[in-house]
C-alpha cells in the first residue's frame, strides 16, 4: 500500500525536513534537529504537522447514545465546544485506541468529533458503522480524515503564538476546551489540547487551505521526533508502543488511564472493566531512569535484579531535558513502586535502573 500524504508533504520536503514512515503516513520525522525542536517547544513555542491523525464526524437522533456505548468517558459531561480523552476498548476491556472526543457546537453539521490515532480511521469508523447498525441506532458516521489539515502548536509562547495568528482571541480557553475561531481568514477548530505536556492548542482545519495556516505561523517546525521525545517525558501513552491492541493488549487500568474509565456508563468492555478493578491487575505502567550509561530503546527486556525477565521497554529516549535516559514500559505490580530497582537490558548488556514517577519534568507533576 502506498503511504499517506498529509497535504504538506512537498512543502516539509523543500524546508530539508527527513521523513518516516508512521501509521501508514510518509511524515517529518525532524526540520533541523530533535533536539532544537524539542527545546523550542519546552522553552519558547513550536508548530508540529499531525495531519496523520483522523476525524471521524458522529452526528444525528443517536450520537450521543452511540459515542457512550463506544467510549469509556462520558460524553454526556461535554458541552459544546468541551472534550475528553477517551480509551477505546473492546468487550474484554482492552484497549483498542485512545481519543480525544469533542462535542460541537450545536449549529455545526456534526454533533461529535473524535480523533482516532494514525492509520485507525478507517477501522474506527468501519466500527462505528458496525455497532450502529448491530444496535439499530439513526446516526451518521463520516471518516472526514482526507479533508482535514491538523496541527499542533505547543509551548509556554503557543497562546502569544495562536492570538497572534487568529482573529479572535482563544487565550480564555481552558484546557480541553475549544472554539472556532479564524486563523489566517481560515476557519479553523482551535483546541487547548496537545501531547507535549506543555501549553498549547491543536487546530483542525481544511486540508485545502494547510498552507494558508502554516504560514501564519512564525515559529520552530517540528517533526514526530520531537513530539515522542516531548511526550515519553511526560508518560503518554503511544499507540502502537506503549499499547497494542494485537501484540501487548492492555486494559486502561494497567496502562494508568483509568480517570477515563466511568464504570456508571454502558460502553463496551465495561463489564469486564468492572471486574479487573475489583479484583486489581497484576502488571502497571511505569516509568524508569538508568543509572548506569546506555540508552533504553523499544523491545528491550526488564528484567529483576537476579535478570529474571520481568517486562519489557514500550518506550525509550535519551531526554533533552534532563539530558538523562528515561524509559517507560509495565512491569508486575510489586516492582512499581518509585525507587525499585530494576535492569535493563541494553544492546545485551544489563543496565541499573530505578522506578519513577511520571512525568519525569517534575515541574510538570
Amino acid at each position: 500500500m502506498p503511504l499517506r500524504k498529509p497535504p504538506l508533504r512537498d512543502r516539509h520536503d523543500e524546508r530539508g525536513a527527513t521523513f518516516t514512515e508512521f501509521g501508514g503516513w510518509d511524515m517529518p520525522v525532524e526540520f533541523d534537529s530533535i533536539k532544537q525542536e524539542h527545546e523550542s517547544v519546552r522553552h519558547s513555542v513550536g508548530i508540529f504537522d499531525v495531519s496523520h491523525m483522523g476525524e471521524i464526524e458522529v452526528s444525528g437522533p443517536d450520537a450521543e447514545r452511540l459515542m457512550q456505548r463506544l467510549t469509556t468517558n462520558d460524553v454526556t459531561q461535554l458541552s459544546p465546544g468541551d472534550s475528553q480523552y477517551a480509551m477505546i476498548t473492546d468487550e474484554d476491556g482492552v484497549i483498542i485506541d485512545d481519543t480525544v472526543v469533542y462535542r460541537l457546537p450545536e449549529d455545526d453539521d456534526a454533533e461529535f468529533l473524535f480523533i482516532p490515532n494514525a492509520g485507525h480511521d478507517e477501522m474506527m469508523h468501519d466500527r462505528w458503522k458496525r455497532f450502529r447498525s448491530e444496535w439499530d441506532m439513526d446516526a451518521e458516521i463520516r471518516n472526514a480524515t482526507d479533508d482535514y489539515a491538523m496541527y499542533a502548536v505547543q509551548g509556554p509562547d503557543a497562546a502569544d503564538a495562536v492570538n497572534e495568528a487568529a482573529d479572535e482571541s482563544v487565550a480564555d480557553l481552558s484546557r480541553f476546551e475549544a472554539m472556532y475561531a479564524s486563523v489566517a481568514g481560515v476557519r479553523c477548530w482551535v483546541a487547548r489540547t496537545g501531547y507535549t505536556g506543555e501549553d498549547g492548542f491543536e487546530l483542525i482545519l481544511p486540508s485545502d487551505e494547510a498552507e494558508t495556516v502554516w504560514d501564519a505561523f512564525d515559529c520552530q517546525p517540528c517533526g514526530l521526533g520531537a513530539r515522542d521525545t516531548l511526550r515519553t517525558e511526560m508518560g503518554y501513552l503511544l499507540s502502537g508502543q506503549d499499547f497494542d491492541h494485537e501484540d501487548d493488549p492492555r486494559n486502561p487500568y494497567e496502562a494508568k488511564v483509568g480517570f477515563t474509565v466511568k464504570l456508571d456508563t454502558e460502553f463496551v468492555g465495561r463489564d469486564a472493566l468492572e471486574r479487573v478493578k475489583e479484583e486489581g491487575v497484576e502488571e502497571t505502567f511505569v516509568g524508569f531512569r538508568l543509572v548506569d550509561r546506555g540508552v533504553p530503546r523499544h523491545g528491550y527486556d526488564i528484567t529483576s535484579t537476579e535478570d529474571t525477565i520481568i517486562g519489557t521497554v514500550t518506550s525509550g529516549t535519551m531526554s533533552p531535558t534532563i539530558s538523562e535516559p528515561i524509559g517507560l514500559g509495565y512491569v508486575p505490580t510489586d516492582y512499581a513502586d518509585p525507587g525499585t530497582v530494576i535492569r535493563v537490558m541494553v544492546r545485551g548488556q544489563s543496565k541499573k535502573a530505578k522506578i519513577e514517577s511520571t512525568p519525569f519534568l517534575k515541574d510538570k507533576q
